[in-house]
């Protein structure tokens, strides 16, 4: 089993930033993966980010391209998504979640933490 632990969220004017950060513990032999993902009220959720721990691909979508960075800290088995230039439409809970992948494209996410708000305001 693994246990994830989103922290970080909050609210932040247009423009602004904020660092989310995601604590993995648990056996975590059985992931290989961890990622970002966010779901707006009335929209489905989304896929913000991937990364292959311990050195593999990082991935961030075009939605978020630019302005957000996936980046992990393998010592202390956290996962960070730095977002910059937060934008209204950015206004979501932020999932993190981890799983197992071939190293590279999307892994299959089976390990979800709680969620983090992230509210932004014009």
């Amino acid at each position: 089993q693994v246990h994830l632990v989103e922290s970080g969220g909050g609210s932040v004017q247009t423009g602004g930033s904020l660092r989310l950060s995601c604590t993995r513990s648990g056996d975590t032999s059985t992931t290989n993966a961890m990622g970002w993902l966010r779901q707006a009220p009335g929209k489905e959720r989304e896929e913000v980010a991937y990364i292959y721990t311990g050195g593999g691909e990082a991935h961030v979508y075009k939605s978020v391209e630019g302005r957000f960075t996936i980046s992990e800290d393998r010592v202390k088995s956290i996962v960070y998504l730095q977002m910059n230039d937060l934008k209204p439409d950015d206004t979501a809970v932020y999932y993190c979640a981890a799983g197992y992948g071939f190293g590279y494209g999307v892994p299959a996410f089976h390990y979800w933490g709680q969620g983090t708000q992230v509210t932004v305001f014009s």
